[in-house]
């Protein structure tokens, strides 16, 4: 198992010189004394797994991962162990390994799994994807895959790096219907010649009720028994406990979520992008926001994607809508807006109906299509349009060979490949990453795909990083 001083020291070396711009990370430099080899794994064999962050949407997770019927829970790792969130994974697991900090999970019961299951704040998300890399693990993380530009930049090099290892993010609807249908009709060429998407998410969210005039951050509150904060926090600057961050409220701040873009974008434009191969835009701007403030993320925002042409496609203008009243245009024909009663509840409640439910809208040069959230297939604009090609049998069929959990531990059996491999889908977290930045900025922002830099703002730049990790934390990465 490769020690802490030694991670460190070529961490230290490699992400120096990505930070001067000495060119890209060479993944192999951090993982010397690692395991090289994938784990020998049969299609009869149970993949051991251990799980860090078993509340909430964790549980979920485990609950799909147990479905499949290919793995052994073998470890619970929770900075809240104590919290009423976990008990149901401690009761269902009682003889798995706890733990209370994700370090410690590595450090002394490596051995144990050969699998991860990350379902921690946003913030968490790369130290924790990086550490179980470095171990020689295969990692499962809710999306969005990190919190910051930077962060996305080194994991995807060490995914590349370690081939071996089977990496998937969470947007679940990526191995579903979705995904099969999409990919066939942009085959087919039904999907083609497309200049403009909107996407839309126009539930309300957990800060709106917040006061955008607020001066500082929240006070500090007593820690509940048991909580490990320092884990909890990771490489994040100091912040003092409050239940304001705790129990998926960190979504709501910029310093530890990605906001209503993070959250769902990934359920939405994934296939859009994957197939389109939109890349990273050249283009990002905050057109328009409802109380913008310091701390946490606005009321509603309107953000502009702008994407070049690509491999004799078009270029490509992507429009995100959040909050209650901001809502995208609608092309003639629309119809009803799709409900999918299968999206995942949280503990902010269950998906609710709404005016307008999550989706997407493509604008083509002949046809027009729509889809809703996560594993909601694609449909044409008219009904009657989409009818009337289906009858002349020009919409090609597809097949769902397995679901998200079960194509993550396929390839580890190495039956199939990962549908959302680090490398092959980070870069959409990276477009994310974009997006919050101009969102926290205010501003039209261009970016340079190929140095990967923006160049009419420095201060833009300097947030593609973000802030240096927290004293003690710099053997995981250092600006």
């Amino acid at each position: 198992m490769i020690s802490r001083r030694v991670f460190l020291k070529n961490a230290s070396l490699a992400t120096a010189g990505l930070a001067l711009g000495a060119g890209p990370l060479h993944a192999e430099s951090l993982f010397e004394g690692g395991q090289n080899q994938k784990k020998k794994t049969t299609s009869g064999d149970k993949i051991k797994l251990a799980c860090i962050g078993i509340g909430n949407r964790g549980r979920q997770d485990i609950e799909a991962f147990e479905k499949t019927g290919l793995v052994e829970i073998v470890a619970l790792c929770d900075v809240d162990l104590e919290g009423k969130q976990c008990e149901w994974a401690l009761s269902q697991y009682p003889k798995a390994i706890r733990c209370n900090d994700w370090r410690d999970l590595f450090e002394k019961y490596g051995s144990k799994f050969e699998a991860v299951c990350i379902a921690t704040p946003d913030h968490t998300h790369f130290p924790i994807s990086m550490l179980a890399l470095s171990e020689g693990k295969h990692v499962y993380c809710e999306k969005p895959m990190c919190r910051t530009f930077f962060e996305c930049e080194l994991l995807m090099e060490a995914a590349r790096k370690r081939g071996s290892l089977v990496t998937q993010i969470g947007n679940q609807g990526h191995s579903d219907a979705n995904y099969y249908q999409f990919k066939a009709w942009t085959e087919a060429g039904i999907i083609k010649d497309i200049t403009a998407i909107t996407a839309h998410m126009n539930s309300s969210r957990r800060w709106h009720g917040f006061d955008p005039k607020m001066k500082h951050l929240p006070e500090a509150e007593p820690l509940p028994a048991g909580m490990n904060w320092d884990a909890w926090l990771g490489p994040t600057p100091w912040h003092d406990y409050s239940s304001k961050y705790h129990q998926g409220n960190w979504r709501c701040w910029y310093d530890l979520g990605m906001g209503a873009l993070g959250d769902w974008a990934m359920h939405l434009v994934d296939t859009a992008h994957e197939f389109l191969e939109l890349g990273l835009p050249y283009e990002v701007s905050l057109v328009d926001s409802e109380n913008h403030n310091e701390f946490f993320y606005p009321y509603s925002s309107t953000i502009l994607f702008r994407f070049g042409p690509r491999k004799g496609m078009p270029p490509v203008e992507m429009t995100w809508y959040d909050g209650l009243k901001n809502l995208p245009p609608l092309p003639a024909g629309y119809g009803e807006s799709e409900f999918n009663p299968n999206v995942p509840a949280t503990n902010q409640g269950a998906y609710q109906r709404e005016t307008l439910n999550p989706g997407s809208i493509l604008y083509g040069k002949d046809l027009t299509f729509k889809r809703g959230s996560h594993a909601a297939i694609t449909h044409i604009i008219p009904e009657s349009k989409e009818k009337e090609m289906e009858a002349k049998g020009l919409l090609p069929s597809y097949e769902v060979p397995s679901d998200h959990f079960e194509n993550f531990l396929h390839a580890i059996q190495g039956t199939e490949k990962a549908n959302s491999a680090f490398d092959k889908v980070g870069e959409l977290s990276e477009v994310l990453c974009l997006g919050v930045i101009a969102q926290r900025m205010n501003a039209q922002l261009y970016f340079d795909p190929r140095t990967k830099q923006f160049t009419n703002n420095a201060f833009a730049n300097a947030m593609l990083a973000g802030v240096p990790p927290r004293c003690g934390w710099e053997w995981l990465y250092k600006l």
